[in-house]
């Protein structure tokens, strides 16, 4: 059922689409010299500004039991809406996601990868979901122009998802809903420009032909952005297609990503005993030649059917086409002080063809006591192609270069090739089956809810050697499975508390060198999360509190008898408090904190009982929008990101300071005739803080340096 902001924006929405059909030139000209009516001008003036307001959702898809309100569920989850991004102006996914006070983003070896650190687990870009299937979302670098939500849900969901093929999302996952056709008619195009020299413009039409809806959108930019040389270019075409007619509902969302970077800023690798001081916020120590190039063709088919007054049968299909190359920089740096270092580059093609598929059915019976039993399964099927090039040198040995003052050079000569680099052949394909079955019982007019439920997963993982032509080296074949019990209870109106047990899944490991069992391959790692916590209503306001532990099984060589055993132990423990909302008419609030205890509990070496490197101790956002009284019209934005200190390594010697950077904004809205047009004006980073904002890294001690001050504007017409 749509809350009542949702049916007034649809109702508003509706009166200010019907109106014209300007373009943005001729709007801003017409609000010049031709104002409406006064009256006239004053509706679509308010209207249009609380269309545009920024809010999150809480609630959203908890997997295979469906989209929930929050107060239903035994998890956290919580939905930043396409307004967001329109406002924010975002280049890319992790951008978005920094509006969450319980998620961190941080890059790869030398490439513009995202990736997610959620509870002090690292959440992969390829373990992203889209519309409910993994595998189909583009990798490294997601441009979110195309999402109409993206769902964040805290903790572990093996059985709500699936174990991710990457193997990651420990401690908490992300979907992304494709934009689809509103009940009001939609006709907007954008301008925009992002310091230094990056401009772009998009467009996004919807309509809604009885029971067929179309909306169709795109987005291009290129140019410079507020790192020296750094450039980014990004084009994403989407469209989605549903019929609705009873009790079937079928929908079509495709979907096309066109990314190239070059110049990216790379992570520092450090092999020094003190943190070396912070470059200039726009320096850059890339070499001229490394660059990113990714494309990708994906889309979702999906199908429901009501087949009772109780009962939906659904089933949904993926497929995404990937291709990528690049050549990815790195910088090792041996001295603090001076800044002296070598770095190195990577070439890489890759491609990937993925497959995903779901079928289910969920089924609500009973009065006094209810059942909603779910059944159903999915499949998974991945086959990733690559090869790389060391460009390293003679002797790996790398070229000299600086931090503080990096020359360019041409790229060394190969040092090692792995795989046919004019046409890379299969090195992985990857497939996962699972079965899952649940029954969430009611008590109490459903103010009692109690979830249990078992899903069986199979991993199949086929890998094949660089060097011999892809021959098939090893299989992994193995199956878990993965429970859940969650209880919700609703004391009183308004108030619900909750606690849930359960897991997530990842491929086992295999003994590497120097281990005395090498080549022995691990059973699946089965990660355990116990959470409590309750949500509610303060009025127009939303609050969450949540306590969790999760225990992650870890390998290691014995000292003694050099044999690898999953004997090791990764602890995280925490807390997390959200609060949004609308704290009175025209002021609206996104914040909240995380603190963060992670330990290796059990390590077997000197590291026993030491924090977890890369993960901050404590974590807040606080994001406030006023729609000022003054100047009607005018909302005024401020957002204050905060990350406490992060070990960088496993030892505990090197330790980052903490961090906060501050973000400025405004909005104005004007009616041209009859076209609402929408201003914005935003600044990132005010006061060009310089930082390293992220130690992250699953490989080596490594920083990532915080991004400069970034100006933003944009012009929408809504016509």
């Amino acid at each position: 059922m749509k809350n009542d902001f949702e049916v007034t924006r649809t109702s508003v929405s509706a009166a200010l689409r019907q109106r014209g059909s300007l373009t943005v030139l001729a709007a801003a000209l017409c609000a010049i010299a031709s104002p409406a009516a006064a009256q006239d001008s004053r509706e679509i003036v308010v209207t249009a500004q609380r269309v545009n307001a920024t809010h999150v959702e809480n609630g959203g898809s908890a997997g295979v039991l469906g989209n929930k309100a929050a107060e239903d569920l035994p998890f956290n989850v919580r939905s930043f809406d396409e307004t967001l991004i329109l406002n924010q102006q975002p280049k890319s996914l992790g951008e978005v996601l920094e509006n969450d006070p319980t998620v961190r983003t941080t890059y790869g070896f030398g490439n513009a990868a995202e990736s997610f650190v959620i509870r002090g687990f690292e959440l992969f870009g390829d373990d992203v979901g889209l519309n409910g299937l993994y595998g189909i979302t583009p990798r490294q670098l997601i441009a979110p122009e195309l999402f109409e939500s993206v769902q964040v849900l805290n903790g572990s969901s093996a059985f709500l998802n699936g174990a991710a093929p990457g193997g990651s999302g420990l401690g908490g996952s992300v979907n992304l809903l494709l934009k689809r056709a509103g009940d009001a008619p939609l006709n907007r195009v954008t301008a925009g420009y992002t310091s230094d020299s990056h401009f772009g413009g998009s467009f996004d039409v919807s309509r809604r032909f009885g029971d067929f809806g179309v909306r169709v959108n795109g987005n291009y930019q290129d140019g410079q952005l507020g790192i020296d040389r750094e450039d980014r270019m990004s084009g994403v075409l989407g469209a989605g297609f549903d019929w609705s007619n009873g009790p079937v509902r079928v929908s079509l969302d495709l979907g096309y990503q066109k990314v190239r970077v070059d110049d990216l800023r790379p992570k520092v690798t450090i092999f020094t005993a003190t943190i070396p001081r912070v470059p200039k916020a726009g320096a850059n120590y890339a070499q001229k030649y490394t660059y990113s190039k990714l494309r990708d063709i994906f889309g979702v088919f999906n199908f429901e059917y009501d087949f009772a007054e109780n009962a939906t049968l659904w089933a949904k299909a993926g497929a995404r086409d990937g291709s990528e190359d690049g050549i990815y920089g790195g910088f090792n740096l041996f001295d603090a002080t001076t800044g002296d270092g070598s770095g190195n580059a990577l070439y890489v093609p890759r491609t990937d063809n993925n497959e995903a598929a779901e079928a289910g059915a969920r089924v609500k019976v009973g009065s006094a006591v209810t059942h909603e039993i779910v059944v159903g399964g999915n499949a998974s099927w991945q086959v990733n192609r690559n090869a790389f090039d060391f460009l390293y040198g003679d002797g790996f040995a790398g070229f000299p270069t600086n931090l503080y003052d990096t020359p360019q050079l041409d790229p060394l000569s190969s040092s090692l090739v792995g795989g046919d680099l004019d046409d890379p052949y299969p090195i992985s394909r990857t497939r996962l089956w699972s079965a899952f079955a649940s029954d969430t019982v009611g008590f109490l007019d459903d103010r009692i809810l109690v979830t249990g439920g078992l899903r069986l997963q199979t991993l199949n993982i086929k890998s094949y050697g660089y060097y011999d032509g892809g021959v098939l080296g090893s299989t992994y074949d193995a199956d878990e499975v993965t429970p859940v019990v969650g209880v919700v209870v609703k004391p009183v109106e308004g108030l619900s508390l909750y606690a849930n047990r359960i897991e997530a899944l990842q491929q086992g490991p295999t003994a590497g060198f120097g281990a005395a069992n090498f080549g022995e391959v691990f059973p699946p790692y089965v990660s355990t999360q116990y959470e409590f916590g309750g949500k509610g209503k303060i009025g127009p306001m939303f609050v969450s509190l949540a306590f969790y532990q999760i225990k992650k099984p870890n390998g290691f060589i014995d000292n003694d008898t050099l044999v690898f055993a999953v004997n090791g132990e990764q602890r995280n423990r925490g807390m997390e408090i959200t609060l949004n909302g609308e704290i009175a008419h025209g002021l609206r609030l996104i914040s909240g904190l995380a603190v963060n205890d992670a330990k290796l509990t059990k390590t077997g070496d000197a590291t026993e009982g030491n924090d977890a490197k890369g993960v901050p101790d404590w974590t807040a956002n606080a994001n406030i929008e006023w729609d000022t009284p003054m100047i009607e019209g005018l909302t005024l934005t401020g957002r204050v990101i905060y990350t406490g200190k992060q070990w960088v390594d496993a030892a505990n010697t090197l330790r980052l300071p903490d961090w906060a950077v501050f973000n400025l904004g405004a909005r104005y809205v004007l009616a041209a005739g009859d076209v609402p047009v929408t201003l914005r004006f935003n600044v990132d980073n005010v006061a060009n803080k310089r930082y390293w904002a992220s130690a992250y890294d699953a490989f080596s001690s490594a920083l990532l340096q915080g991004q400069p001050r970034t100006f933003k504007a944009s012009i929408s017409a809504d016509f």
